[in-house]
């Protein structure tokens, strides 16, 4: 870097000359970020020079690109909307842009992306050891709370009597079957600590945050296993890709306007071409 600088930006790189890796498709080496690229607000550069800078630097080390895929992360949407589709007017990161928002939470972000950080030279040591002190946490409560322990060990999840005056002098409703904490802990009223009260606490304390993914986790598994399906299904057709020397007018089955946008924008894989409009 040569030195620092500030400026409102006006002249833009059309988004749909840039690869995902933010490289512009005409000159190998050069990566662009930020307002350039047709963005307005200052969370949507940096989510921009964060990927331009890291493949910048892996392609000078000759190593494996970094493309974050829209059920990675927010950025992933971005970049993804700015390649694939361009855009009119500056572009804002809105959380109804992404399909698989609840993939994408806060909660998790650390589950999702340290790993891919580490990969890529960012996580140190003990940021990394910190993620997987939390991760082996995280995995082993999940299971205990899962386990057949907590549906058939005596005093607990059972619908015996001492169980259900329990259960209804907290005023919820009584057990009609025998269920582990995690079922349990679907129903709606019931959170972790009221869970535990039946089957125990964790073997160590537990930070908030661990306690948050839990109960995210268990509430919403359903809808959670749903939008893992659509991502195993886009992974599919992200990893057919497409030769960069296609004849796109050599394609009698596509549609005249469809061939015009493919020749524009020039999809890297087949998931990419299924997103253009």
């Amino acid at each position: 870097m040569m030195r620092t600088g500030y400026a409102i930006e006006y002249d833009i790189v059309l988004p749909h000359q840039l690869r995902a890796t933010l490289e512009t498709k005409l000159i190998s080496g050069l990566f662009t970020a930020g307002q350039t690229n047709g963005t307005s607000g200052y969370e949507e550069a940096a989510g921009q020079g964060l990927v331009a800078g890291i493949n910048a630097a892996l392609k000078v080390q000759g190593k494996p690109e970094l493309i974050l895929k829209r059920s990675d992360a927010y950025i992933g949407v971005m970049i993804d909307d700015l390649v694939t589709k361009g855009t009119l007017e500056p572009y804002r990161l809105l959380t109804s842009r992404a399909e698989y928002r609840l993939i994408l939470r806060h909660d998790n972000a650390d589950m999702r992306l340290t790993p891919i950080g580490r990969e890529v030279g960012l996580v140190d040591d003990e940021r990394w050891n910190r993620f997987e002190t939390k991760k082996y946490q995280f995995e082993n409560e999940m299971k205990r709370l899962d386990s057949e322990l907590t549906r058939l060990s005596k005093e607990k999840l059972k619908p015996i009597k001492e169980t259900n005056e329990k259960i209804q002098a907290l005023g919820f409703k009584p057990l009609t079957d025998a269920m582990t904490a995690k079922e349990f802990m679907r129903r709606p009223e019931i959170d972790y600590a009221t869970a535990t009260q039946f089957v125990g606490p964790a073997a160590e304390d537990l930070d908030a945050k661990i306690i948050e993914l839990l109960e995210t986790e268990i509430k919403y598994e359903g809808y959670i296993n749903k939008a893992l399906d659509q991502v195993a299904k886009m992974k599919r057709m992200e990893e057919k890709r497409i030769p960069k020397n296609i004849d796109w007018d050599a394609i009698d089955s596509i549609a005249t306007e469809a061939r015009q946008k493919f020749k524009k924008i020039n999809p890297e894989t087949i998931g990419q071409a299924s997103r253009i409009s």
